[in-house]
């Protein structure tokens, strides 16, 4: 028997190759038949309890029913929390697909979308954004449209930890019991019953459910303490205005309205009068309060002697016992304390790290070539135009964002290795390959009819 030649040796490695991905295709294909079968026992049985409830509460037919709310009653089923949800409008994304959609909307600044109420929901869509406008930043509860599938389990494996498995709600996976999505997005403004939004990370026709302002002091943890707490008060500050009361009455008469709302949050440590004009900087004072005090530590400097002897003997006893509670208060002195917020170690150290973003001269010539839409001229009439993006160099920003952050799946990252990879930004289709440590773009087209009609 003959031996074989390379070329038959790279012939079979490749169908081994080919084999070992047909089995692993399959292994996936059973694992979703397999949840799919669960999802359907899981909707019988929910069926049947449903079926069997009704019976149940079925009165007898000589018996007159009681005044009560009956099963398929709206206000009934909201009291159940089985509501049907109605989207007030649909997004349109600068993402047309979900290969390359930021997983996070930190990811990719430029992004850009809009959201139009739509008039089914209100007759006057607009007149439901009035007061919006004050508000820099708004959360976004939308719907997972694009899962393909209703099935989840209790354990994912996100792709930032490479494999690993742990629990739904210790995640954001799309894949959810209820495939609610929650994004805080950037507002850039209004125009009638458009909302104009940027770092967002949401595709083209995802459904909106609801819009709620971003308010800092009730949604982030190290500011909304503050709304109860008052300010620490100390008596250090008020014994040195004591000490000058007399041939200070003038100073004291002037700062009668101030002392009520800002003369308690003058810290001290001790009873030195050079320490107890330290103004925490968390604290903003007036100009004039400022002034005042200044007076008052040069008039304790300057002063006789023994007439602040005598007032601090009289103080000796008071001030050793306000000195620890006041040298507690400094060390906590934080108006609206500082809460704790912890987050697993993961997302700050993922066990997948950020990429290098490389262009080829072939792509930087290519996106050079787009403009935005508000530009036109008879010479750029054949150029590719952007419909959200704003500059070729914003386009390139996104497109860093995008792939610093690896939006390869665990399998495409692990199996595929070898393979293109393609996604949609805005106008423009983007095609790149993966390295070990970076990722290089390697053309940058204009996007085909039927993506941008999608």
């Amino acid at each position: 028997m003959s031996p074989r030649c390379g070329c038959c040796c790279e012939h079979i490695n490749k169908l081994n190759q080919q084999v070992s991905v047909m089995r692993k295709e399959i292994k996936n294909l059973r694992q979703m038949l397999d949840s799919a079968v669960r999802a359907h026992r899981k909707h019988l049985t929910s069926i049947q309890s449903a079926v069997s409830k009704i019976g149940l509460c079925e009165p007898d037919k000589d018996q007159t029913p009681p005044a009560q709310l009956s099963p398929a009653s709206p206000q009934a089923a909201l009291e159940q929390g089985n509501i049907q949800t109605v989207p007030i409008g649909y997004i349109s994304s600068c993402f047309s697909v979900k290969n390359g959609t930021p997983r996070q909307p930190t990811i990719c600044g430029p992004s850009r979308a809009e959201l139009r109420i739509q008039q089914s929901v209100f007759n006057n869509p607009e007149h439901a954004l009035v007061g919006l406008e004050q508000y820099s930043h708004v959360w976004i509860i939308f719907l997972f449209h694009k899962n393909g599938h209703l099935s989840y389990k209790a354990k994912v494996k996100p792709p930032r930890l490479n494999g690993q498995r742990v629990g739904v709600y210790s995640t954001r996976s799309p894949h959810r019991p209820n495939a609610l999505g929650l994004t805080l997005a950037k507002l850039d403004k209004i125009t009638g019953d458009k909302i104009h939004l940027s770092d967002i990370d949401m595709i083209a026709g995802t459904p909106v459910l609801d819009i709620k302002p971003y308010i800092p002091e009730y949604d982030s943890p190290h500011t909304r303490t503050g709304l109860n707490s008052e300010p620490p008060t100390t008596t250090v500050t008020t014994n040195i205005l004591n000490c000058s009361k007399d041939s200070e009455k003038d100073l004291k008469s002037e700062r009668t309205d101030d002392d009520d709302d800002d003369s308690g949050s003058l810290p001290s440590r001790d009873t030195s009068a050079a320490d107890s004009v330290r103004v925490s900087p968390q604290f903003s004072l007036p100009k004039h309060l400022h002034s005042v005090l200044e007076d008052v530590k040069a008039y304790v400097t300057q002063g006789d002697p023994c007439q602040v002897s005598s007032e601090s003997e009289d103080q000796v006893s008071d001030s050793s016992k306000t000195k620890p509670e006041a040298e507690a208060t400094v060390e906590h002195l934080h108006y609206g304390e500082e809460a704790y917020s912890t987050i697993a170690g993961w997302i700050r150290e993922p066990p997948v790290g950020s990429l290098e973003v490389r262009f080829t001269p072939r792509a930087q010539r290519e996106l050079a070539e787009f403009i935005p839409t508000h530009l036109s001229g008879p010479c750029e009439s054949d150029r590719p135009r952007f419909k959200f993006l704003r500059s070729p160099e914003e386009a390139a920003a996104a497109i860093r964002g995008v792939l610093s952050a690896d939006p390869r799946s665990v399998y495409r990252r692990t199996r595929c290795t070898d393979r293109l990879f393609f996604f949609t930004l805005d106008t423009a289709d983007i095609t790149c390959w993966f390295g070990r440590g970076f990722a290089e773009v390697l053309q940058v087209r204009p996007v085909e009819q039927h993506v941008a009609s999608m």
